[in-house]
């Protein structure tokens, strides 16, 4: 085992494990987080089906499988209850949504279309071969994120609203709402802090246009045909081979197709990613996001809570 090898094993790999654990507030809380998960994936098998209202249909679509299938469903069901709009999900098969799951979803909404992963490889490799768009279908294989790009909008046509599965909804959304009965600007969620994982000046020399700050694809709405996956491919590429790959890889793409271009901003109040005491407990914002440590209130409290509303 080389220095390297060992350095990681022995000093960082622990170090990030007493940090992460720090984070997440200490072994008892992270049983704790533990359990709520679990209490969740087995309440999200009983949400009762979400019955059809009066109104304009509300179009959405969501990327999941077997881990995260019972997020997506508590997402969906409080956008749903909230908005009193009938709902039209459709669900992307990130190649691991069995026939059982895809059936519970189907259950809670009885409106969904689904898409199997057979159907959008053959789709992509019609739009988007691997000989011609070779970094993409790369990512495609080892980053699931660059999917919420590829596998929702190539080949597609109209504007698209695509969520994150990690969402829960206490409000009436109307940001949400008003932008799907009329859609006209790219829109997209606010984060905490700029994170696009690769340094700025790439960034910059690769969008020819100020950048958007703090944005976050939790919730993203981007007209299809308007994608240039010439143009993305070749960014996904050059990031890649400057600076490596990287997490926020999807959300550096999105930041450059952004860039210069004016848009939606679903407002930071209402809409919050990374919630953090006493707006993590309190519940007053519209939308949680629940990224990084603030998982601890989506597992052990904040489900309950918007089912129970």
């Amino acid at each position: 085992m080389g220095l390297g090898r060992l350095a990681y094993h022995f000093v960082r790999a622990p170090i990030g494990r007493v940090l992460r654990s720090f984070g997440e507030g200490g072994p008892l809380q992270q049983r704790r987080t533990a359990a709520g998960r679990a209490e969740m994936e087995s309440a999200a098998a009983s949400l009762p089906t979400v019955s059809a209202t009066s109104g304009k249909p509300i179009e959405v679509h969501v990327l999941t499988g077997r881990k995260f299938w019972y997020q997506t469903a508590f997402c969906l069901w409080t956008l749903a209850r909230h908005s009193n709009r009938p709902l039209a999900a459709c669900i992307y098969d990130d190649g691991t949504l069995t026939a059982d799951l895809q059936q519970s979803l189907g259950r809670v909404f009885p409106g969904t279309r689904f898409f199997g992963q057979s159907a959008i490889l053959e789709r992509l490799d019609a739009i988007l071969p691997a000989a011609r768009y070779p970094a993409l279908r790369e990512r495609w294989l080892h980053y699931p994120n660059i999917r919420k790009l590829t596998d929702i909008h190539a080949g597609a046509a109209g504007w698209r609203l695509v969520l994150d599965s990690d969402l829960l909804f206490f409000r009436r959304p109307d940001f949400l709402l008003q932008w799907l009965d009329s859609p006209g600007l790219p829109l997209h969620a606010v984060d905490t802090v700029t994170s696009y994982g690769y340094s700025r000046g790439l960034l910059e020399s690769l969008a020819g246009r100020t950048l958007p700050e703090r944005l976050n694809v939790g919730l993203c709405g981007l007209r299809s045909e308007a994608l240039d996956w010439d143009r993305i491919e070749y960014w996904c590429a050059t990031l890649i081979a400057g600076e490596g790959t990287h997490y926020f890889l999807e959300q550096a793409l999105v930041a450059l197709l952004l860039a210069g271009h004016e848009c939606a901003i679903a407002p930071e109040s209402d809409y919050v990613t990374l919630p953090c005491p006493p707006e993590a407990t309190d519940c007053r914002a519209v939308m949680h996001h629940y990224v990084a440590d603030s998982k601890r209130w989506y597992f052990q409290f904040n489900w309950r809570a918007a089912r129970g509303q």
